[in-house]
């Protein structure tokens, strides 16, 4: 395994939460890790705790959404860090509202953070791969993919998420190049606590209502998350391709 080569993986909407702790994790796994996020400033911090670690780190401060600020992210990463084959797109946001009450920004905003986004992305990152003929792209969907209250746009994104990844699996299979998805299920984020303050919970009551649906009893963590990114980014997974992994504390159809 000392014999690979270094690898660079790019990781969107690291600055935080679930992005961070797969940074974190694929930087343990011995690759260069180019953070992606809005907030830059997160991204930093993240980085900062990956080179503190023996880790090289890139932060960028990019809209996943723009094509131009992908395109030159994608750029810098190859110049600065090296070739990227791993890519995860995990950059996400919330506009949680009844159909009713949802705005067309609401949808757009949802729409374009989380498929735009991953097609922009995947389209940069899949030039380094297909020419090096191996590559790996993990995108975070969602158990809402299956349907949740509230979450029209949101869940309608991350069912497409696992349309795309199948699709991309097919297309670049034969460069050597696998793309799956996981999908979480409730996880302890910042995320989740804005769901909580929009249903009128705190978030410790929030927290203890949803484990009560959940078998293993208890909250996902990041850590949880990365653990599967790990698995599904690494040389070991090179037979697994286009799956869907819900990673929920017990089955979800």
């Amino acid at each position: 395994m000392h014999n690979a080569p270094r690898r660079t993986a790019v990781v969107t909407g690291a600055g935080r939460g679930i992005g961070a702790a797969i940074a974190i994790q694929l930087a343990a796994d011995g690759m260069a890790v180019a953070l992606l996020d809005l907030d830059k400033e997160g991204a930093e911090r993240v980085a900062t705790a990956v080179r503190a670690s023996g880790g090289r780190a890139l932060a960028l401060g990019v809209d996943v959404s723009e094509r131009g600020q992908v395109d030159d992210a994608v750029a810098r990463v190859a110049d600065e860090l090296g070739t990227p084959t791993v890519l995860v797109n995990n950059a996400g946001v919330i506009r949680d509202n009844l159909l009713f009450k949802m705005t067309d920004h609401d949808w757009d905003t949802v729409m374009s953070v989380h498929l735009t986004g991953t097609f922009l992305m995947t389209r940069a990152v899949q030039r380094y791969m297909t020419q090096e003929r191996r590559g790996r792209i993990v995108n975070v969907s969602s158990t809402s993919a299956l349907g949740n209250r509230g979450q029209a746009n949101y869940a309608a994104a991350k069912a497409g998420l696992q349309g795309f990844t199948k699709t991309v699996a097919i297309e670049l299979g034969p460069f050597g190049v696998t793309a799956n998805a996981v999908a979480p299920g409730y996880i302890d984020t910042d995320m989740l606590a804005v769901t909580a303050d929009r249903v009128g919970m705190s978030y410790k009551d929030f927290k203890a209502h949803l484990v009560k649906d959940v078998p293993v009893n208890r909250m996902g963590t990041p850590q949880d998350i990365a653990n599967a990114v790990s698995f599904l980014a690494g040389e070991g997974a090179g037979f697994v391709s286009g799956q869907v992994l819900y990673i929920a504390g017990g089955p979800k159809n």
